[in-house]
């Protein structure tokens, strides 16, 4: 090869290589600072098409033991519910068998039967109330609203409107304006307010409920001290609360309460009382204060589902998700038997073990119900059992993916680590050499000389 000054075959030679070597190393380090074998595809293109879908495969697995889990954690809490009843259930048919004996009298069975209704109305306190996030277990959620509107409407409480004081109201005892025993539904429960003059110049605020279309409970609170200028008067833009209770509702009240005491108290011999006096005026409005009472309406809420979809797998096939029955153990169902058609613990009415013979079809009955939640509590932990299985499945699936992934994807240091430190010795070699490469051109200096 001729000798020139122009073009430095040597070190372009130990510049390629050196470039290589530099390349070679970095991705090597590059491997080794993240700890995988594929960092980018040209890297092993196959190999991360695969890890990639493996390791989607491996997270949704991680999510659907999740949703194992937490179907578990439902289904417990439907147990818990459920055992509870069960209790109930036992002592009920400890009164019924107690009331089937002669040796009663009336009055004592009189007794057990009030003990009996309450631990009925519990049952079903239990079952609306038992949910999930949101999602009914036991049954369903039996909400009551109130009707406000035209009483021709079945609604109603025209009069209780922020002219006259009345802000709102809420419902702070669902379970009790839920209440029914005949076939009319919570729309013949209903409360009527009124504000009447009592003795020694005192103003009274009286609440009034009726269940199942009967008088049921009365509450008075003295309100004469709301009277503007009295100790409790409310000031413009204030509220105050009023508790009624004895059957859960709470009032709102603003300043034009105050005017409502004010105008009842200067009334004579009640002619100015709230809800009775057809041309009420208490400086504030003028309206027909008889339109006091509020209907109450059915607002069901969440419905017991009759099955849910539980996804336990990470696809999207029917093998992917389980579906598991729910069924409700209220009242309403217990007793029915399997087939639903005999007579529940609600079929026995409000003197369900007030004589000796409906105490002795009681004690047939409640057998039966527990019967009957013993099949629907069998059925929980039935799947309880399966979500089980499924959870250890997932567990392994998930161990073996993970392990496929790591095979496909993770980097094997030790083995790296030995390469590195070749590309490295090479890196070193590249520099040395190119220096040598780049002094061959002094030596035709020499020449010159």
């Amino acid at each position: 090869m001729a000798l020139n000054i122009i073009s430095n075959y040597a070190a372009n030679v130990a510049h390629r290589n050196l470039s290589a070597s530099d390349q070679m190393a970095t991705r090597s380090l590059s491997k080794l600072s993240s700890g995988t074998r594929v960092v980018s595809a040209r890297d092993d293109a196959a190999s991360m098409a695969i890890g990639a879908r493996l390791n989607a495969t491996t997270e949704a697995l991680k999510t659907a033991s999740v949703n194992v889990g937490q179907a578990n954690s439902m289904l417990q809490i439907a147990d818990g519910g459920m055992a509870t009843i069960d209790n109930i259930l036992v002592r009920m048919k400890t009164l019924s068998v107690q009331a089937s004996s002669g040796n009663l009298s009336d009055t004592e069975r009189g007794f057990l039967n009030d003990e009996f209704v309450q631990l009925r109305e519990e049952i079903d306190r239990i079952a609306s109330s038992t949910n999930f996030n949101g999602i009914q277990l036991l049954g369903d959620g039996g909400d009551v609203a109130a009707n406000f509107g035209n009483l021709a409407s079945g609604g109603g409480g025209a009069a209780l409107v922020p002219a006259a004081g009345f802000d709102g109201f809420a419902i702070t005892d669902n379970n009790y304006w839920a209440t029914d025993a005949n076939a009319g539904g919570v729309t013949d429960n209903s409360f009527q307010v009124s504000i009447n003059e009592g003795t020694a110049g005192q103003v009274i605020m009286t609440v009034s409920a009726t269940i199942d279309g009967v008088l049921d409970r009365v509450q008075s609170i003295d309100v004469t001290d709301y009277a503007s200028g009295g100790t409790t008067a409310i000031g413009a833009g204030e509220n105050a609360t009023l508790n009624f209770d004895e059957f859960g509702l709470s009032f709102s009240v603003n300043t034009n309460f105050s005017a409502t005491v004010s105008y009842v108290e200067a009334g004579t011999n009640g002619d100015q009382d709230f809800g009775s006096d057809a041309t009420f005026n208490n400086g504030a409005a003028t309206f027909d204060s008889t339109a006091n009472v509020v209907n109450m309406s059915a607002d069901n809420g969440q419905t017991l589902q009759s099955s849910i979809e539980f996804q336990v797998g990470a696809g999207n096939t029917a093998n992917d998700r389980l579906n598991i029955s729910l069924n409700a153990v209220d009242s309403d169902t217990l007793g029915a038997g399997a087939l639903g058609t005999q007579e529940s613990l609600m079929s026995l009415g409000a003197n369900a073990i007030s004589t000796v013979g409906n105490a002795q079809s009681a004690v047939e009955v409640v057998t039966r119900a527990i019967d009957d939640l013993q099949r629907a509590r069998a059925s929980v932990g039935t799947y309880q059992n399966r979500l089980d299985f499924a959870g250890q499945n997932l567990a392994s699936t998930q161990e073996n993916t993970e392990s496929a992934r790591s095979t496909l994807l993770d980097l094997d240091v030790a083995a790296e680590m030995t390469a590195f430190t070749s590309k490295q010795i090479l890196v070193q070699s590249g520099v040395a050499m190119l220096a040598q490469a780049n002094q061959m051109p002094q030596n035709l200096l020499r020449l010159l000389q």
